[in-house]
């Protein structure tokens, strides 16, 4: 047998069958009233995660909406500067080139 596990304890009667395990006590006073305490304060707690995550999710949106705003507002300039540029020589497309320079 191995002194890790505890024994294990069969309760039986004589002829052969198994006891029942006695019923539960009921519970007193302050214990109920705990227990109540407990299952509100830890609805309370997850409700009140639930609202930070919402809050915060509506922080970095209104964080990054302007930042995308004008990301978005700076390119669509830029382009439209470019076509007017092209349609002034007689040009009907823009060209977008990338150069890439390398150290080496």
């Amino acid at each position: 047998m191995s002194d890790k596990r505890p024994p294990i304890i069969i309760d039986m009667t004589p002829e052969g069958e198994f006891r029942d395990p006695p019923p539960p006590q009921p519970r007193r006073g302050l214990d109920r009233l705990l227990a109540r305490l407990g299952s509100v304060a830890m609805l309370v707690a997850l409700s009140a995660g639930g609202l930070l995550l919402a809050a915060l999710a509506l922080l970095a949106i209104g964080v990054l909406l302007p930042i995308v705003l004008a990301a978005g507002a700076v390119g669509a300039l830029t382009l439209w500067w470019r076509l007017r540029k092209a349609r002034s020589i007689g040009e009907d497309t823009i060209t977008i080139t990338r150069i890439d320079r390398r150290d080496g």
